[in-house]
């Protein structure tokens, strides 16, 4: 059994993530905090989690801890490998993202941002490499964002999924000999529901709501469709892939989503 661990696993996207790879038969690891973040209304995701789990008949360990601090993760990595022996993947997350320009953007802000994004995926890939490279091999995907080649009143958000690409890329290209494949996946299409989304919505109800086509199915994509894209990147059908953009988001990470057509 594939033992997978999830950061920011609890709520939204990451919830999708831990029940489609359990439903694939993952040990499911996955791990947030349970009281509402930075730009986030996500909440109570563990117990939420947990029982749509055994409404299912799967299970997982369902754990609390943050991202960004380094002794929470480390206990997220002894937990997996005092119960399971191994970690044979790592899915990076976790994620806030408060809208704000340079300007608008405080410097607590900006750290927690930056903290939880990206040191959080520098803490959690830091803490299962060696485990990855001492069983022969792994597979680490990265949550990032259309953001990452820069969005408008998204200046810290960007600036950290623009990071996670980097980052993504350089894990890659490092970790090719030790076989560990490292790949980012972006999510997008329009009408994803989040913590995240939610949060930004109450932040600005009165923003206007953007008419999209959403994805090439005609409809917006779902966290489960992220889920699935994840899912193959850790497959054994994924095993020749690393250093890949999986685009989940339709044209996400080219500026997209496409404007809806013309009504004739």
């Amino acid at each position: 059994m594939q033992v997978t661990i999830i950061s920011g696993g609890t709520f939204g996207i990451g919830k999708a993530i831990s029940i489609d790879l359990a439903k694939r038969g993952h040990h499911v690891v996955a791990f947030g905090l349970d009281a509402p973040q930075l730009s986030s209304v996500a909440e109570h995701g563990a117990r939420d989690l947990v029982a749509e789990l055994e409404s299912l008949g799967l299970s997982g360990d369902v754990l609390e801890a943050d991202v960004s601090d380094a002794r929470d993760v480390q206990r997220v990595i002894a937990h997996a490998m005092q119960n399971y022996g191994r970690i044979d993947a790592l899915v990076n997350n976790a994620a806030i993202g408060p809208l704000g320009t340079v300007l608008q953007t405080p410097e607590e802000v900006w750290d927690r941002v930056l903290d939880v994004n990206l040191k959080g995926t520098y803490l959690c890939s830091q803490a299962v490499l060696p485990h990855m490279i001492n069983q022969g091999g792994g597979a680490i995907v990265n949550v990032g964002s259309g953001a990452g080649w820069g969005k408008p009143n998204m200046a810290a958000y960007s600036a950290s999924k623009g990071g996670m690409y980097a980052l993504t890329m350089s894990m890659a290209y490092d970790h090719f000999n030790d076989r560990v494949r490292v790949n980012l996946v972006i999510p997008g299409g329009g009408g994803i529901i989040t913590g995240m989304s939610i949060g930004r919505r109450m932040a600005k109800p009165d923003s206007p709501l953007r008419q999209l086509t959403g994805t090439a199915a005609g409809r917006p994509a779902s966290p489960e469709d992220i889920a699935k894209g994840v899912a193959f990147l850790l497959s054994p059908d994924a095993e020749v892939i690393s250093g890949t953009v999986l685009d989940v988001g339709s044209f996400a990470l080219q500026g997209g989503p496409i404007p809806r057509a013309a009504s004739t």
